[in-house]
């Protein structure tokens, strides 16, 4: 096995994993905007200049480097961070965008209370109310009222499918209205 030299200014055979006692001293040199200490599997900890220590996970999503958080050092310690990377990584080999995951899941923390279709839509509706128009917001609530909240309204909003949304988008398009689905599609956007 050939000698590689690792980011801690020594040389190892094969490869070597991060210990704690690495992770707890690591600081950043000085000039540096940073420093990074790798561990395995794309986790390294990423250390600033003023002593800030976070974990991240390096992947490749359609062959473009993109990097994922996975807490701060401390708090996160060692073996955390690697579970956290690996469930990352599983999530990744299921087909699965962990970091696309990772903000759904926020949002629904966010939304915790009334997280209905309707609940959601009427709040969604308030926050725009002043930035539009009478007729725009008429027409939005409208579209909700008629289109979506008979059908899809009492519906938790985590658990609305595409397809579903598409179904009542078609009872729109058979009464024979010609722009309205595209506007209630443009609302359910929003």
């Amino acid at each position: 096995m050939s000698m590689f030299p690792d980011n801690r200014g020594t040389a190892y055979r094969g490869t070597l994993m991060l210990t704690d006692a690495e992770c707890r001293n690591a600081t950043c040199p000085d000039g540096k905007k940073r420093a990074r200490l790798t561990d395995s599997g794309g986790l390294y900890l990423e250390v600033s200049p003023n002593g800030s220590k976070r974990w991240f996970w390096k992947f490749y999503p359609d062959g473009k480097e993109s990097r994922m958080a996975l807490g701060s050092y401390p708090k996160v310690g060692l073996p955390a961070a690697r579970k956290k990377r690996d469930a990352a990584k599983l999530q990744k080999s299921e087909g699965i965008d962990p970091v696309q995951s990772r903000r759904v899941d926020k949002l629904r923390e966010r939304v915790a209370g009334d997280s209905t279709l309707e609940a959601t839509a009427r709040e969604w509706l308030e926050l725009h109310r002043l930035e539009w128009s009478d007729t725009h917001y008429v027409r939005e609530r409208r579209n909700l009222e008629k289109d979506l909240f008979p059908y899809l309204g009492p519906r938790d909003i985590g658990t609305i499918e595409p397809i579903e949304l598409l179904a009542a988008i078609k009872r729109v398009e058979e009464r024979g209205v010609s722009d309205v689905p595209h506007r209630v599609l443009l609302t359910a956007r929003g």
